[in-house]
């Protein structure tokens, strides 16, 4: 019989304050929507970096008057070193293929450039590619050597804009959040205010401070679910119209976000919505009511 009297409450609270309910709903759903994107968007550079570094190369340049006893030297070095996995050279001809099939709808560029322009080279695989930059340092001075390029360098300005991106999506996240959790209290202070007769007669005849509390708190929980609904929504709209189709010609550039991950994101939002929701309210009650 208590339960089924909380329940009823909740309904007609949230009914009696319609329009403040469907701006803290709506409030909510867009702060976890940002929240569970933030999170996807984390995630997902994460992916992108850890296949990148897999396959990151670091090229060693030789000068175009390298002798045989620097390359060997050099080679022999390459094959010490702990920190490489695997060294492969490539010859002038080696190099001129490799430039062909890169450009090879770039007939112009082709035809201006011969087999004996291009350099030798050493192309490297790293044991932890992140120590590119300790590769560099010690290659750069030895004899032979031109220059020591590795792609990681661009990869390093693309990821900080994909950090910088995650940044700003947590801190518009975080500042929805606060919005929603100042509707939320307002709301449940409404409530209460609309309320107080019945409070006071509740506290008159002996009520629980749980039972005067419960419908206020589940109101709060409630709007707060009905977000995160809304936000997982919103994230599989983003994946169908974005993902899946704006940004489908890039699948191969970005790490593709999965449904599997879309869905995981709901209870993380359900549990942070409801959470933040029940906590607030209590608050708001304890020092609203003094119960």
């Amino acid at each position: 019989m208590r339960m089924k009297y909380v329940m009823s409450e909740v309904l007609v609270g949230l009914w009696r304050n319609v329009t403040m309910t469907i701006a803290m709903i709506i409030t909510m759903a867009v702060s976890l929507t940002m929240l569970g994107a933030s999170g996807l968007i984390y995630t997902k550079v994460a992916d992108m970096k850890q296949l990148y570094f897999e396959n990151i190369e670091v090229s060693i340049f030789l000068d175009a008057d390298v002798t045989d006893e620097q390359r060997s030297a050099l080679d022999a070095q390459l094959d010490a070193d702990p920190l490489i996995s695997q060294a492969t050279y490539v010859n002038k001809d080696e190099a001129f293929q490799r430039f062909q099939e890169m450009f090879r709808d770039s007939p112009d560029l082709l035809s201006a450039v011969k087999a004996d322009q291009l350099p030798e080279s050493y192309r490297l695989k790293l044991v932890n590619p992140e120590e590119y930059k300790t590769i560099s340092d010690q290659y750069t001075a030895v004899e032979g050597v031109d220059q020591v390029v590795d792609q990681s360098q661009v990869l390093d300005k693309i990821f900080n804009l994909f950090t910088a991106g995650q940044n700003i999506a947590l801190v518009a996240a975080i500042a929805m959040a606060v919005a929603a959790l100042l509707l939320v209290a307002n709301t449940i202070q409404v409530a209460a205010y609309s309320k107080r007769r019945e409070v006071a007669v509740m506290k008159l005849v002996g009520a629980s401070n749980w039972f005067i509390q419960a419908p206020f708190v589940l109101e709060a929980v409630v709007a707060g679910l009905i977000g995160s609904i809304l936000g997982l929504g919103a994230l599989v709209a983003l994946k169908i119209f974005l993902f899946d189709g704006a940004l489908s010609a890039l699948q191969g550039l970005f790490a593709p976000v999965s449904w599997g991950e879309v869905f995981l994101t709901f209870p993380v939002m359900a549990g942070v919505g409801g959470l933040i929701s029940a906590v607030t309210a209590w608050v708001t009650l304890r020092f609203y009511l003094r119960v």
